[in-house]
């Protein structure tokens, strides 16, 4: 059985399939609706039903409150139609969001390197070609893991046979646990995608600034690859941050593409560097590498951040004191299942964009 949901103000209609929830349906059909977590506890996906009806599935009590619920709303990423129904949802989708549909793939792992002491790159070749813009994520299934979890592609679109993903070892994380300790060369993982916000805005002229952490290079990775294989001609200027040298992965693949384009920038940075690094480089937090370069003034540029919560929230300060407002800002913030997730399983990468 399907049930039809009509999405307003759009006028978009879904099939949605017996038990499938609302969200899945539409991302999986081309029509785009807000959306972060995915899990249920966020929020971000909250629609008012006009129409029919919906079982509300596991949606967070905190997400989505009572006097909410008694109003008719619902989360797309858990509410389930039990009828037809018609929606209304608060629709802004940028003009450079090219919205292709979530698929399914089965992808073989042909490599698996460190490319730190605590992050390896695992490289999966897909059973068909996946289209996605440079930025945005998949959702991997982990045997013995319940429920899915979220990486960034780290490669270029350029190639759709192939995503290459950085998973960082969360320490008694299941799912990077296994990755790290069990996964080999062969086998073979489920993924969907492509899903997320988190993508260039190529018809801004603003030139662009990346500031990267741990291993939320992925994404500015991908990004950075795609404008430059485009002939993207902005100054594009790459902020990584790690505590030591060990930490500082893919810094020869960088500092090669800084050699050969002359208008993309490389300044690595580490707040904690060994004596046996014998570092030459900033040191310090990330945005402080930021504000150093830029004497404190980003006015003009477009920014996008990537890694865990502390450092997005001191490089947006940093950026909002250096004159560059919130629509200028984009972020993909990396949260562990222990990062605001108490009572419930969710995505190894929380998005916020």
């Amino acid at each position: 059985m399907t049930y039809e949901v009509t999405v307003e103000p759009t006028g978009d209609v879904i099939e949605v399939e017996e038990g499938q929830t609302i969200l899945d349906a539409a991302l999986r059909q081309g029509v785009w609706l807000p959306f972060a977590c995915g899990h249920g506890t966020c929020g971000t996906c909250k629609v008012q039903v006009v129409e029919g009806d919906a079982d509300l599935g596991n949606a967070s009590p905190f997400a989505l409150m009572d006097v909410e619920r008694d109003e008719g709303k619902v989360l797309a990423c858990c509410a389930i139609p039990e009828s037809d129904l018609v929606i209304e949802a608060d629709i802004d989708v940028d003009p450079d969001f090219e919205g292709y549909s979530v698929e399914d793939f089965t992808a073989r792992v042909i490599t698996i390197v460190d490319l730190s002491p605590t992050i390896k790159g695992i490289t999966l070749k897909l059973d068909h070609p996946i289209t996605f813009q440079a930025g945005q994520y998949i959702n991997l299934e982990i045997p013995g893991v319940q429920g899915s979890r979220a990486f960034s592609i780290a490669n270029s679109p350029s190639d759709p046979s192939i995503v290459e993903l950085h998973v960082r070892l969360v320490p008694g994380g299941a799912a990077t646990t296994w990755l790290h300790e069990t996964l080999k060369e062969g086998d073979e993982l489920s993924l969907s995608g492509p899903y997320g916000q988190f993508f260039v805005r190529k018809s801004d002229v603003k030139d662009v600034i990346f500031i990267a952490g741990g291993s939320g290079l992925s994404s500015p990775q991908s990004m950075i690859l795609d404008l430059l294989e485009q002939g993207d001609t902005r100054q594009i200027y790459l902020f990584q941050g790690a505590r030591n040298v060990a930490e500082l992965y893919n810094r020869e693949l960088l500092t090669e593409l800084a050699d050969k384009h002359s208008h993309f920038h490389y300044i690595p940075a580490l707040n904690a560097p060994t004596a046996e690094d014998q570092w030459q480089g900033f040191t310090g937090y990330v945005h402080e590498a930021a504000i150093d370069h830029f004497d404190g003034k980003f006015a003009g540029h477009k920014a996008y951040l990537c890694g865990p919560p502390p450092m997005i929230d001191s490089a947006i300060s940093a950026l909002m004191q250096g004159r560059v407002f919130e629509a200028d800002i984009h972020m993909e913030k990396f949260l562990t299942a222990a990062d605001g997730a108490d009572s419930e399983t969710r995505s190894a990468l929380f998005k916020r964009i």
